[in-house]
This record gives structure tokens, sequence and C-alpha cells, in this order.
């Protein structure tokens, strides 16, 4: 686990932008159990990638997107251990990846992105991409 302190400053690059957390595998359960709407949800990690991509690349497409997920959530890789599990279950048969990108309707996966969708990419590309996701599966 990464010290709280060294995180938190990443935690709140989305949460400050209205991502909840989800520490726990029972907060992902609650939530996606039964669930109708759309959920975007974010596996923040300490990388290089997630610095300079992945959590800028989101904080662009919510600003930019006309059409937002109903609910925003994050859990970091590395500290949030049971929440990242269980999301990584429903995203199978996706490999486990961090950073990565999952969006769910109505409780289903319907949109994933892998960390290696996001390496090589900068935050405008990542951003602009999930401008069209949103569009397409938020209405």
């Amino acid at each position: 686990m990464y010290p709280e302190d060294l995180i938190a400053p990443m935690r709140a690059e989305l949460t400050d932008v209205g991502f909840q957390e989800f520490r726990t595998d029972e907060d992902v359960t609650n939530h996606l159990k039964d669930h109708k709407g759309t959920t975007f949800v974010v596996v923040n990690s300490v990388c290089g990638c997630a610095a300079g991509a992945a959590r800028p690349g989101v904080r662009y497409a919510l600003d930019k997107s006309s059409v937002k997920p109903t609910n925003l959530a994050t859990v970091f890789a590395g500290n949030d251990v049971s929440a990242v599990n269980k999301i990584r279950e429903a995203v199978l048969p996706y490999p486990p990846s961090s950073p990565a990108m999952a969006l769910f309707k109505d409780g289903e996966l319907v949109h994933f992105i892998e960390r290696h969708h996001i390496e090589g990419r900068n935050a405008q590309m990542i951003g602009d991409h999930l401008v069209e996701v949103f569009e397409h599966f938020c209405k």
C-alpha cells in the first residue's frame, strides 16, 4: 500500500471534480447491484500515465462533454484493494489494469479502457475519446 499522504493529491484530482471513492468491495457491490443509469469508474494509479494523461483526460472530458455519466466513482490501485478487486471482477474478461476506466450502464459493463489505451496518448486524446463514449452511452 502507498502512504495515504502520498496519494491524497492524486485522489483529490478526481474527488474534487465530483468522483465518489469506492474503498471496499461492499461499496462497489452496493452501487452496481440493481443500479439504473450510468457509472464511470476510474481505477486510479500512481503511475506517470495516470498523472500525465488519465486523470487530466477524465477532467477534460467532463468539462467538454454535454452528456455525462449519472455517477462518477474511483478506486485506487494499491490501496483500495478489495474495491479494486471487485471492479476487476466486474470488467472480466479484461485483465487487471491500472490506470483503467470502465463505464457501466444499468450495472453492466459497456465500455472499458485499459492501460495500454492510455499509455502513449495525451490527455486531450483520452478526453476526446471519453466525450464520444459519454455521448454514445450516457444519453
